[in-house]
């Protein structure tokens, strides 16, 4: 690997973004080793996060692409219409949290694992 400006890990993968804002993958394919489903929508891409067995990836406009296992933070679809404009992820063993440019939190992944805010 060369000209590589992040890497992230997750318990059996990683991702690195290259110069240029694309992305590479490799390792366990359910742990986020294979980017292959989303990998035409990793392009110019900020900063990626990792959870425990999957990635998130926060493009320069904000958006955010997700890959890896898809019960523990892998399928953001459920919350992808909230995802916009997003400043920060953070992940757990499990699931994410976002945080957007207006303060909000958005959460995904396993709901018992910190994917679901709602009570909160």
């Amino acid at each position: 690997l060369r000209n590589v400006q992040q890497i992230c890990g997750t318990y059996g993968a990683f991702a690195a973004i290259l110069e240029g804002g694309s992305v590479v993958t490799w390792g366990v394919p359910n742990y986020g080793g294979d980017s292959s489903r989303v990998q035409h929508r990793l392009r110019n891409v900020h900063q990626i996060c990792s959870a425990g067995n999957a990635f998130a990836a926060i493009l320069a406009n904000g958006n955010v692409v997700t890959w890896g296992n898809l019960k523990c933070g892998g399928d953001s679809s459920r919350v992808q219409h909230q995802l916009r404009n997003v400043q920060q992820i953070c992940g757990a063993a499990n699931a994410f949290a976002a945080i957007l440019a207006n303060g909000n939190v958005v959460t995904w992944g396993h709901r018992l694992l910190g994917g679901d805010s709602s009570r909160v």
